[in-house]
């Protein structure tokens, strides 16, 4: 009877493994496919990640000709599955059947979520440890609560007293520039090191100095994850046979939260021996009042507190450290744009520093970021989950299928921006995004779209016209011989080996 017994749980085991790797991938294609919607063919547990890590490795393993052109270089499955399947396709990680959308009105739908059927999806294990559960994860009343903070601490006044710790900052970095001058210098770098004081001096009233470490940890987690995204594991696996990928991320994890809760139990203790209510008006210090605060539904746990300051962290460096990296890089290429926007600020501020109210009135700036931005978006793809069958446009699409949107596939689409996609023209948003994407604003999505659209937005903005403004005032820059193009996925779009321009003092 035992013997019977066991015979039955394996073989229930293996109805249930057979049931999982094979039956529903396959009908879930077959499902698609009855609708029009093709793709690669599922296979058996990988998917098709080692189909897309192969192609990612062959583009990535050669740079590029200085184009704009990087859809085909960064994404080359996309592109090439786009070109075989249609706007719409079917591709697998593992098991998980992913949905990848490029129709900008399915794409708008899903990043809407009016209905709220397409929640984020669940991260990985190495994605949790970087952004945990915080305001890019998480979901319903805990998100509206850590939205609403992060809303009042980057808006407003909160925003506009950020303003002068993004001048110091700039100023910082234009006196070592000094240095350089009639020389060549790795601008990229220069840019990493300023917005991790922009975000050090404004979120956190502190320096660089004392962040280094959680920056040099937050990279170390973000090359983890780029090196496991398209790693497929065994259900379980993980708990038994950890990697040294596991214990590393482990040690950085704990690493991030000891440094993060330093600086917080250091404002602590200024409070209680200074003034009340005396956390201060930054990023922390409205985490600290929440935290700390009467208001039991406005309250924030420890570990909000430490994931928000390390999404703060994260996304505050990252983000604008490549838009400035790439409009130095279209700059250095278009000398008539340069020498465009430098009239327009010398117009505004001339050698004197600029003044918040002035900068929204840089309208050329303005073009050439989100012309920036649309060549090359920081992030590229948004990604969300079906919470149940749900019919999107004429698409039955079932539960718990991954939805991606592609930003970059939407951006260099001949379609929406006309035969010249590739070509570096601001003068597409002279007249506002709105006329450059013939309303259809699913076509420009650099920080995402509907009520999920990134927080930090207008602090990039700024933060990146402060920093082209002062530079422009100061330099004329062309690119260095030594550049190599090699946009470089890796939680961001970056220079893989960096940006070079060579200096020229006005």
């Amino acid at each position: 009877m035992i013997l019977s017994f066991l015979c039955v749980l394996l073989l229930l085991a293996l109805i249930k493994v057979f049931h999982k790797l094979w039956w529903t991938p396959i009908h879930i294609q077959n499902l698609m496919r009855l609708q029009g919607i093709r793709g690669p063919s599922y296979r058996l547990h990988y998917g098709n990640a080692t189909e897309i890590s192969n192609m990612e490795k062959e583009a990535m393993s050669k740079p590029i000709s200085l184009s704009h052109d990087i859809f085909s270089y960064v994404q080359p499955h996309i592109h090439a599955w786009t070109k075989s399947y249609g706007k719409n396709f079917l591709q697998w990680y593992g098991v998980q059947p992913v949905l990848v959308v490029t129709e900008p009105e399915l794409c708008k739908e899903i990043l809407n979520n009016k209905d709220g059927v397409y929640p984020k999806q669940k991260p990985s294990i190495f994605v949790k440890k970087l952004l945990g559960d915080g305001i890019t994860m998480t979901e319903g009343e805990k998100w509206a609560k850590l939205r609403k903070l992060s809303n009042h601490a980057f808006h407003g006044e909160s925003l506009k007293a950020m303003f002068p710790g993004m001048i110091v900052s700039a100023e910082a970095m234009l006196g070592r520039w000094k240095n350089h001058e009639g020389k060549e210098i790795d601008v990229f770098e220069e840019f990493r090191l300023l917005t991790s004081e922009v975000i050090s001096r404004t979120a956190f009233s502190s320096s660089y100095l004392e962040g280094q470490n959680i920056f040099e940890m937050l990279m170390k987690l973000s090359s983890i994850i780029f090196r496991n995204f398209l790693k497929i594991r065994f259900p379980g696996m993980s708990k038994l046979f950890r990697t040294r990928d596991d214990i590393e991320s482990d040690k950085v994890e704990k690493g991030i939260r000891d440094s993060i809760m330093e600086i917080v139990k250091k404002r602590e203790k200024e409070a209680i021996i200074g003034e009340e209510d005396s956390f201060g008006n930054d990023f922390l210090g409205f985490l600290l009042k929440a935290h700390h605060g009467a208001n039991d539904k406005q309250r924030v746990s420890v570990d909000e507190l430490v994931e928000e300051c390390k999404t703060i962290y994260f996304a505050g460096q990252e983000t604008t450290s490549a838009l400035l990296a790439w409009t130095v890089l279209l700059l250095a290429l278009h000398p008539y744009w340069q020498e465009e926007a430098r009239k327009e600020v010398l117009q505004l501020f001339g050698k004197q520093t600029p003044t918040y109210e002035s900068i929204a009135k840089l309208k050329t700036m303005s073009m050439i970021i989100n012309e920036t931005l649309r060549l090359y978006p920081p992030s590229i793809l948004l990604v969300r989950k079906v919470a149940r069958e749900v019919r999107l446009g004429k698409l039955l699409v079932p539960a718990n299928v991954e939805l991606l949107v592609p930003t970059l596939a939407l951006h260099h689409e001949p379609q929406f921006w006309g035969q010249d996609a590739a070509l570096f023209k601001p003068e597409r948003f002279s007249e506002g995004v709105a006329k450059a994407t013939n309303d259809n604003m699913a076509a420009f999505i650099p920080f995402g779209l509907g009520p999920r659209m990134c927080v930090g937005i207008n602090f990039a903005t700024i933060e990146a016209k402060i920093t082209l403004s002062m530079i422009l005032q100061r330099y004329s820059f062309t690119l260095s011989p030594g550049y190599v193009h090699s946009p470089f996925r890796l939680l961001t779009v970056r220079p893989q080996q960096g940006l070079q321009v060579i200096l020229q003092s006005l």
